[in-house]
């Protein structure tokens, strides 16, 4: 009985063109596509299809369900979905600063104001306005990046593994790189180092063991076929114990006596010491110039807080072949990239701007305090506007700077803890999640929490809005 009443169902679903027919689907001609609307029509029948077939019972179900009124909503929802950017911006109240999956770094108002116009407009992005004639991209950058660092050249291309790829294809292509097996990092997305150096043409010569490899293990591995010793600094993780490893100036100090250049990949690197900040000590640039590195790589976004890139600097007579390589024009960068990157080095000119106003630095260095009063503010804010439906509270947890960098240090923040009185907090996670914007936050001990640290003093009211109508949805 109940697969004939299936069968019923399923007959009744609506034709196609009665539903295009209506008024008000032909209204919505005048603004969206019509192979938009008949898309979105064909996917909302579908769906009803699916609820039909899938139903545990049927008698579950009525006539209601095929009324043109219950079914427009699904078919606008199915348009919006097609006219609407899939990239959209979120609210991060999941503390994780750098967060990989939703963006990593935020870039300062003055590196949009930058992109905004160099997007809007024409710009000199390959045109030296002081002799009138073809320039290089590079130049936006190269200036004044040797100036915060001290090197003697620079290059940037579009992130740091392309950096990594471009270094070794250029200098040591058909040849030999020394590595500590310590250090042949996995980054994001399953990318490793053995493969970069394979698609980049080095072979790999593997030095050491996993917690240990000393100066005798590097001097010991140089032969006719060597290029270039490389250091990774092993930024996602760490080995602790029995542990031992080369210092930078040493292993400079052999790649030179043996007329090698010597590389170091940093990663997420980093133009300020943050250990003045209360973070743990992370190797700085500039370090590795004066340590007597010959190039260094390292990403434009992450604990530098610009925008995605991968940076190299390093010994003039290296950047120089390295820009030449034709495998550079693949890797380059475009120009709102080169103007988020500019504003936001020129910045670092004065370190106690950089920490005032670039996000990230911001967020990591934001005092207990800060984070207390931000997170009762927002608990106050919450209570006031719904005053029933969820328990609103706030403690002490933890935040981490992510983005492969500070593995093991966590940040003492603070979170506003949601409770529903209906429903679980899953639910309640995901309803937010859901909602306009998605707010990603995190679940523990059945409280959904929202870390402070990374939510924007102007998100509040949404962040309220949000809850409101994720409680109303599970009542």
């Amino acid at each position: 009985m109940s697969q004939q009443l299936r069968q019923k169902y399923l007959s009744h679903i609506p034709n196609v063109d009665r539903i295009l027919a209506k008024p008000e689907m032909v209204q919505l001609e005048n603004r969206v596509p019509k192979g938009i609307i008949l898309e979105a029509v064909r996917r909302g029948l579908d769906h009803l299809r699916q609820r039909i077939i899938t139903a545990r019972n049927p008698r579950d179900l009525d006539e209601s369900i095929f009324s043109f009124e219950n079914l427009l909503p699904h078919f606008m929802e199915e348009i919006e979905n097609q006219v609407n950017p899939k990239l959209k911006r979120v609210i991060n109240a999941t503390g994780v600063v750098i967060h990989t999956n939703l963006g990593r770094s935020l870039l300062h108002e003055g590196a949009i104001e930058h992109i905004a116009q160099v997007s809007r407009h024409y710009s000199n992005l390959e045109f030296d306005l002081n002799q009138g004639k073809r320039g290089s991209r590079y130049s936006h950058v190269e200036e004044i990046l040797c100036r915060l660092t001290g090197a003697e050249a620079a290059l940037v291309v579009n992130n740091n593994a392309a950096a990594v790829l471009l270094v070794l294809n250029t200098l040591a292509d058909g040849k030999e790189v020394i590595v500590s097996r310590g250090q042949l990092v996995e980054i994001g997305g399953a990318f490793r180092i053995p493969d970069v150096m394979k698609r980049s043409g080095a072979i790999l010569r593997e030095v050491g063991t996993t917690n240990r490899t000393h100066l005798s293990d590097y001097e010991n591995a140089i032969g006719e076929h060597t290029a270039l010793i490389l250091k990774v600094h092993t930024s996602n993780f760490r080995i602790v114990g029995f542990t031992a490893d080369v210092e930078l100036r040493e292993l400079a100090e052999l790649a030179h006596s043996q007329r090698l250049p010597v590389m170091e990949d940093l990663g997420s690197g980093c133009l300020i010491d943050l250990s003045k900040y209360g973070l743990d000590w992370e190797p700085t640039v500039q370090e590795a110039i004066k340590e007597g590195v010959d190039i260094v790589t390292f990403s434009g976004d992450k604990l530098m807080g610009g925008a995605q890139a991968g940076i190299i600097l390093g010994r003039r007579e290296y950047i120089q072949s390295i820009k030449v390589n034709p495998l550079n024009r693949a890797l380059r960068i475009d120009k709102l990239t080169l103007a988020g990157l500019e504003s936001t080095l020129l910045i670092y000119l004065d370190e106690a701007k950089a920490a005032r106003e670039i996000p990230t630095l911001r967020m990591l260095t934001y005092s207990h305090d800060e984070l207390r009063k931000r997170a009762q503010g927002l608990s106050r804010k919450i209570r006031a506007n719904i005053p029933e439906g969820v328990r609103v509270g706030v403690r002490d947890d933890v935040s981490q700077v992510g983005g492969g960098a500070y593995p093991i240090q966590l940040l003492p923040t603070y979170v506003v803890t949601l409770k529903p009185d209906h429903g679980s907090v899953h639910q309640l996670e995901e309803r937010l999640r859901e909602g306009k914007p998605p707010i990603i936050a995190r679940v523990s001990k059945e409280e959904v929490l929202l870390d402070v640290r990374t939510i924007g003093n102007e998100e509040g009211n949404l962040i309220v809005d949000g809850i409101e109508k994720s409680i109303k949805l599970g009542q």
